[in-house]
């Protein structure tokens, strides 16, 4: 992959591409198998392009810490590590913002059912702390494709973690 725009094709089908726009905000696109391998190169990528732009540590870790736990969600949860089944990230990083989508094609799930892990009663639970981390230290989160698709939103800003 290079800053032109070229695609590039690895192991088990892997594409990308990234493309800086008009006013040089970058554009990422990426398909990959369900492997915890592919999921860190796009992740390094991602990361890499988020520090050359200038984002405040606060921003930079939040990126990181949900980046990781959505990629990690769409690999395990939803794709279950079938390696025949894809994960498709999107980015878009300009020096004011981070906007990462991730779609897996798993069966999905419904929000609303994955119970608070900081309520008495799920604190000795295992699921649903990636999510609420995610929720927690994004400005903006959204779910779709029945839980399949989530949309995360980071501002470069200090100091604004975690969300309430």
């Amino acid at each position: 992959m290079n800053e032109a725009g070229s695609k590039d094709r690895g192991r088990g089908g892997r594409s990308a591409s990234t493309r800086p726009d008009s006013n040089g905000d970058s554009s990422f696109h990426f398909t990959i198998a369900s492997r915890d391998s592919e999921s860190r190169d796009v992740q390094n990528k991602i990361l890499s392009d988020v520090s050359r732009r200038g984002f405040e540590s606060d921003a930079f870790f939040a990126i990181k810490l949900a980046l990781e736990e959505a990629m990690r969600n769409a690999i395990k949860h939803g794709n279950r590590f079938d390696p025949h089944k894809k994960v498709r990230i999107e980015a878009v990083i300009t020096p004011r913002q981070a906007e990462i989508v991730i779609e897996d094609e798993g069966p999905g799930f419904t929000r609303s059912k994955v119970p608070d892990p900081t309520l008495p009663e799920n604190l000795e639970k295992c699921g649903g702390r990636g999510i609420h981390l995610i929720e927690a230290y994004m400005n903006k989160v959204e779910w779709s494709q029945d839980g399949r698709r989530i949309r995360m939103i980071k501002r470069n800003e200090p100091g604004v973690f975690p969300r309430g």
